[in-house]
């Protein structure tokens, strides 16, 4: 999923203070999950919004709503609950939903509360740990599901690093090598030979390096572009 963390509050203070109405507007799928931006929180963000000790004028007045994906531009355009005179939306959606509302609802500004931070997995219940970077070309076949672009903290691709001791990584103890497990994976998987085999170096250009991304989807078995 994508995680997110919400804005310092007086970050979102500062960007919303011109404005007199202002929709705050939640997002029910992976910000719902990583407790962050989902209608449960659009709900307390409001109720703290709402506060006059934020604000030197005049208190803005707030509404709340939430669409189930707001990276989803036809579920964008058939939202239809915002409120004449609204002239703000406070986006706690990532990036991806944050453009995608702009595009629908230009010129109408929209601001992001949260700061899109990692593609990540649950850890454990309240953590979440990043686990992809979306680098466009996939390795995970050859280092036993352990994605060296997110989890060393080098993105290395030829072994750990000099730093790497007992299994950690040189950032902290606490941070496990991304390497020293792929190894151990390999080898519980009989398939240290994959280790071996020599690999051409990273094209970078599908994660980004290459311009802004899409996909276009093609038939079963023809892949994307």
């Amino acid at each position: 999923m994508i995680v997110g963390n919400l804005k310092p509050l007086d970050e979102i203070v500062s960007a919303i203070k011109e404005y007199k109405q202002i929709l705050v507007l939640g997002c029910g799928s992976c910000v719902t999950v990583c407790l962050s931006g989902g209608e449960k929180e659009a709900k307390q963000l409001c109720h703290e919004l709402s506060k006059v000790r934020h604000y030197e004028g005049a208190l803005p007045k707030f509404e709340m709503g939430c669409i189930l994906r707001q990276c989803e531009e036809d579920l964008v355009h058939e939202y239809q609950t915002i409120a004449d005179g609204t002239d703000a939306i406070l986006s706690l959606a990532c990036g991806a939903g944050v453009q995608t509302v702009a595009d629908a609802y230009d010129p109408l500004p929209v601001i992001p509360a949260l700061n899109t931070t990692f593609l990540g997995a649950s850890a454990k219940p309240g953590i979440w740990a990043e686990m992809c970077r979306g680098c466009g070309d996939c390795v995970l076949t050859f280092t036993g599901g352990i994605c060296p672009v997110a989890r060393c903290a080098k993105s290395l691709f030829n072994g750990p690093c000099g730093g790497s001791q007992n299994g950690s990584c040189e950032v902290g103890q606490d941070t496990p090598c991304a390497w020293a497990m792929i190894f151990y994976r390999l080898k519980r998987q009989n398939k240290l030979h994959l280790l071996e085999e020599i690999r051409a170096p990273k094209d970078w250009r599908p994660g980004g390096a290459g311009g802004p991304r899409k996909r276009i989807r093609l038939g079963l078995g023809e892949g994307s572009k």
